[in-house]
């Protein structure tokens, strides 16, 4: 089993930044595919960024340049660093894992305003 607790979220000004954390616990190795998606009221819930076949990283491109996705293996925990961060960012983030089924956490709150 694998659970998946994500922390860092809260209210950030327009150009700020936030690093999410996710607390991945389980049997997870570093082939798992895992990473973010947030999903905005109203809106479908999409990739923000992910890593596959251990090191490739994949960001959409509303995010390309601004958030950096990385895995520490240590600490057992996937993070989420946001950069340069719009009111359009705004959403719940959640963390995810593949192993053998669809691993989700509970989400995390990002709200981004003046």
């Amino acid at each position: 089993q694998v659970q998946l607790v994500e922390s860092g979220g809260g209210l950030v000004q327009p150009g700020g930044s936030l690093r999410l954390s996710c607390a991945v616990s389980g049997s997870i190795f570093s082939i798992n595919p895992m990473g973010w998606y947030r999903q905005a009221p109203g809106k479908q819930r999409e990739m923000v960024a992910n890593i596959i076949f251990t090191s490739r990283t994949n960001y959409a491109d509303a995010v390309k340049g601004r958030f950096t996705i990385s895995r520490d293996n240590a600490k057992n925990t996937l993070d989420l660093q946001m950069n340069s961060l719009k009111p359009e960012d705004t959403a719940v983030y959640y963390c995810y894992v593949y192993n053998r089924r669809d691993y989700w956490g509970q989400g995390t709150q990002v709200t981004v305003s003046s």
